[in-house]
């Protein structure tokens, strides 16, 4: 099946780039705000977009990721309101992938079946829910793939060649490689280690491999995405977001200071000489 994701990544490889995936939180700092960054992105060179969706106990997410959240919350951001937000995305662009990442219990709270309904009317492309293994597909990959939403597993550092197939079997859209071990923007990855294990996934699918978790700089962003089909920031991005609050609210340089942010990160991942074939 033809998706969003499945055509940019399609017109990444007929552009011979590798793509640039930004993250930001639903609802930080506030919905406004929020609305105004998720439409930022894209112009400002994002290929793909993931918007987290805010939990009390994101595990497997950093400091940065983790505040962003209690902030949206504290703000009442909630899951109506963040597939508001791609709703309210899409109708000014009708082609940039939205992957909506976070964790099962808000959705499962939702309930699976109208959340598939209502994510798929709204736009959604994808889902990354990070605490559902692949033993647990019945909970939500299955009903995800058949409502047309690329389901996207994770892959990690200790994901090793027994697992792997497991992960992968129904994996759709593109595999996301966690590349250090740990939480999100905890720290730096070896990108000698990091292409060494792309070039392992891609032994076994087809997919694109986008690797994130610690990508912080331009330099690193297009350092990682040599060896990737994409490369992912978010906790940067997020932190940048922080950077520009005033008693938690929002300020007239919040959106323009993220904008510039992955400005940069487009032209240092646009300007890579090389990049994996799919």
């Amino acid at each position: 099946m033809t998706t969003r994701i499945s055509t940019r990544f399609t017109d990444l490889a007929a552009a011979g780039r590798p793509g640039l995936v930004t993250f930001i939180t639903a609802g930080d700092p506030d919905y406004e705000t929020s609305l105004a960054l998720l439409k930022t992105l894209p112009e400002a060179g994002a290929d793909l977009i993931e918007l987290g969706i805010p939990f009390t106990d994101p595990m497997a997410d950093g400091p940065a990721i983790q505040a962003a959240g209690l902030r949206a919350l504290k703000g009442g951001q909630t899951l109506a309101k963040t597939i508001d937000l791609v709703r309210a995305f899409r109708e000014e662009d009708a082609t940039t992938p939205i992957v909506l990442m976070g964790y099962f219990n808000p959705i499962y709270v939702y309930g699976v079946p109208r959340f598939l309904a209502d994510a798929k009317a709204a736009g959604v492309d994808g889902l990354i829910v990070v605490d559902l293994p692949p033993e647990e597909d019945a909970e939500l990959c299955l009903p995800a793939l058949a409502a047309g939403i690329d389901f996207i597993r994770l892959a990690t550092p200790t994901t090793d060649e027994k697992r792997l197939p497991t992960v992968l079997a129904h994996t759709a859209g593109f595999v996301y490689y966690v590349s250090i071990t740990g939480i999100t923007g905890s720290a730096t990855p070896d990108v000698d280690l990091v292409s060494a294990a792309v070039a392992r996934i891609k032994r076994h699918t087809t997919l694109p491999v986008a690797v994130g978790f610690g990508v912080r700089t331009p330099e690193q962003a297009a350092a990682i995405a040599a060896g990737a089909d994409a490369v992912v920031v978010g906790s940067a991005l997020v932190e940048m977001v922080r950077k520009t609050l005033e008693n938690g609210q929002a300020t007239a340089n919040t959106v323009p200071a993220v904008e510039a942010m992955v400005q940069e990160l487009a032209e240092a991942v646009r300007a890579v000489p090389r990049r994996v074939t799919l």
